[in-house]
C-alpha cells in the first residue's frame, strides 16, 4: 500500500539510516535523537531474542515468528527482512505515529528494506555509516560481548554485503570520531529539511504572506 498524494503532503522527511553491525548506527542515532525534538525513530519488529539490557517497545517490538508472519499477511509491514536468520520489519502505523506528532522519522534498517522503503517513499533521503577499517569494525564487535563468537563472525562475513550496497545510499558517513560522524548527520538533516520540496510545506504560509499586495 502506497502513501497518496495527500498522505505524502502531510507527511515529514524519511530518513534512512544504515550501516553494517559494528558501524556505531544505533549510538549515533541516539545521539541525534536527544539533541533534535523534531527527531523520532520508529521501533522495528524483530523475531530476534532480546538481549539483557533491551527494553521490549524502546529499543525493538520483539515478538514471536507467527506473529511476525501474521502482520507480514495483513500488509501491516512498510518494509520486512530477514538478517541472521531472525526477521525484522518497519510497521507502517509506527511511521504514521511519528508523523502525526509532526515529526521526521529515522528508519534504522539494513539495505533490504531500504529497497523496499524506496519504492514506497521515493523521497526518503538514506544514508549509510561506514566503519573507519576493518580493524575498528571487528574491535567494536568483539567489545560488545553479547553475541556468540559464532554469530559474530556471520556479523563479520555480512558487513562486507551490507557496505557493497553503498552506492544505492544518498549519502555516506564514516563514524571514525564519533563527534564528527554526528555532526555530518546533523549537517545532512539540515539540508534536507531546506530543500525547497520539503520546506515549502511549513512556509508556505510565510511566503504567501510575502507575496501579498500590501
Amino acid at each position: 500500500m502506497s502513501p497518496t498524494a495527500a498522505d505524502r503532503a502531510a507527511e515529514g522527511i524519511v530518513f534512512i539510516i544504515s550501516a553494517p553491525s559494528g558501524a556505531g548506527k544505533t549510538s549515533l542515532v541516539k545521539a541525534l535523537l536527544e539533541r533534535d525534538s523534531t527527531l523520532k525513530v520508529s521501533v522495528s519488529h524483530t523475531t530476534r531474542p532480546r538481549r539483557s539490557k533491551e527494553v521490549n517497545g524502546v529499543n525493538y517490538h520483539f515478538v514471536a515468528a507467527e506473529e511476525f508472519r501474521a502482520l507480514i499477511e495483513r500488509g501491516e509491514f512498510l518494509e520486512h527482512a530477514d538478517v541472521f536468520g531472525n526477521q525484522y520489519g518497519t510497521a507502517r502505523s509506527s511511521v504514521a505515529s511519528c508523523f502525526a506528532t509532526g515529526s521526521d522519522v529515522i528508519l534504522e534498517i539494513d539495505w533490504q528494506g531500504a529497497d523496499q522503503v524506496r519504492i514506497s517513499h521515493p523521497d526518503a533521503i538514506s544514508i549509510f555509516i561506514l566503519p573507519p577499517s576493518k580493524e575498528t569494525l571487528r574491535n567494536r564487535l568483539t567489545s560488545r560481548g553479547e553475541d556468540a563468537r559464532d554469530v559474530m563472525e556471520k556479523r563479520l562475513a555480512e558487513a562486507r554485503t551490507e557496505i557493497s550496497h553503498h552506492q544505492a545510499f544518498n549519502y555516506l558517513v564514516v563514524n571514525d570520531a564519533f563527534d564528527t560522524a554526528l555532526k555530518e548527520l546533523e549537517a545532512i538533516i539540515c539540508a534536507e529539511r531546506c530543500r525547497h520540496k520539503n520546506a515549502i510545506k511549513r512556509l508556505k504560509p510565510l511566503v504567501d504572506d510575502l507575496l501579498s499586495a500590501p
